[in-house]
């Protein structure tokens, strides 16, 4: 999830809304500065990391959390024989 939690103004006491950051990217944290629009290009197994500005991507890696997808072919039905 790289969108912010939004909470609506009328459950403040204040009546200001505000939104909470989920992306883990702000510089506000835990208040949304909407830095999380950088990770809407991120790949889902990938772990990227930014320049200090947060302007670039310094490195994407494999996310070695993420099992690796299975790539073998399975085996034929029915095979010749």
């Amino acid at each position: 999830m790289t969108s912010p939690f939004r909470i609506d103004a009328s459950l403040l006491a204040d009546g200001k809304a505000i939104s909470i950051c989920t992306c883990g990217l702000s510089k506000k944290f835990p208040y949304c500065d909407g830095t999380h629009k950088l990770a809407r290009q991120e790949l889902p197994g990938k772990l990227y990391t930014y320049s200090e500005d947060g302007s670039t991507v310094l490195t994407v890696t494999d996310d070695p959390t993420v099992p690796p997808s299975d790539t073998q072919t399975p085996p034929a039905v029915g095979g010749q024989g």
